[in-house]
């Protein structure tokens, strides 16, 4: 996700107005999920694929690099629908599902494609704030953002602790390892809620009240770019009903 975000900041899409990103990607999303999963699935995927290959200029290793995580859950989804348990043997191979595992891994995979592309599109500052103009409690979107923040911080903090253990020959053997592992955790532990409380100081000191107000860039919607994705949207829908 950290690495989404930083592509976020990267591409030709940076400076639009999320609400127009967020009506294609969720229209292809709610495309993927309603539509019949074929020919409706490839369909959908393609088109963002082709978008993310295209307009946003990701490289085809970004997009894998992006995908193969979430793509573990699809499959892990899928992959329980071929099989039965039950009567004898217990445990057996079931063809009959097979169609629904194809179905649910296709509309999936689409469906997380079209997400990736409202990701690698809009950074996470852009969208948190205008989600509270949505009716969205500012309590929420201000968790979620230190939340996302504090995540990559204790990701680089744990990866830190690591590599000094790593460097000090701490992985050697399973006992070495162990305690290490452990060392690390407990480390990790204490820096979370020592910097979770300087925090909550910095925020006091600051004469917190509630409220993290930040300064949101205005950016006006580009009439032709909706324009173009409800057309996107329609074609994708309308072309999926005839093919079905």
């Amino acid at each position: 996700m950290h690495g989404l975000d930083t592509l976020a900041h990267t591409t030709p899409w940076r400076l639009r107005h999320p609400g127009e990103k967020a009506l294609l990607a969720l229209g292809l999303v709610g495309a993927a999920v309603a539509l019949p999963p074929w020919p409706g699935a490839p369909i959908v995927g393609a088109v963002a694929l082709a978008i993310l290959l295209g307009p946003l200029r990701l490289r085809p290793a970004q997009v894998l690099r992006a995908v193969r995580a979430p793509m573990v859950f699809v499959v892990v989804g899928s992959v329980p629908l071929l099989v039965a348990v039950g009567g004898d043997p217990l445990v057996r191979w079931a063809p009959e599902g097979l169609g629904q595992a194809v179905a649910l891994a296709g509309r999936g995979t689409a469906a997380l494609l079209c997400l990736i592309l409202f990701a690698a599109s809009t950074p996470l500052a852009d969208a948190l704030p205008r989600l509270e103009r949505l009716g969205v409690p500012a309590a929420v979107t201000e968790v979620a953002a230190l939340v996302y923040r504090l995540l990559f911080l204790l990701l680089e903090t744990a990866g830190t602790v690591r590599e000094a253990q790593a460097g000090r020959l701490g992985f050697r053997t399973w006992r070495t390892t162990y305690r290490c592992v452990a060392s690390q955790a407990a480390a990790i532990f204490v820096g979370c809620f020592d910097r979770a409380r300087r925090l909550e100081q910095g925020l006091a000191l600051r004469g917190y009240t509630g409220s993290l107000r930040v300064q949101v860039q205005e950016r006006p919607l580009s009439v032709p770019f909706v324009v173009a994705s409800a057309v996107l949207v329609a074609a994708v829908v309308s072309t999926t009903l005839v093919l079905a």
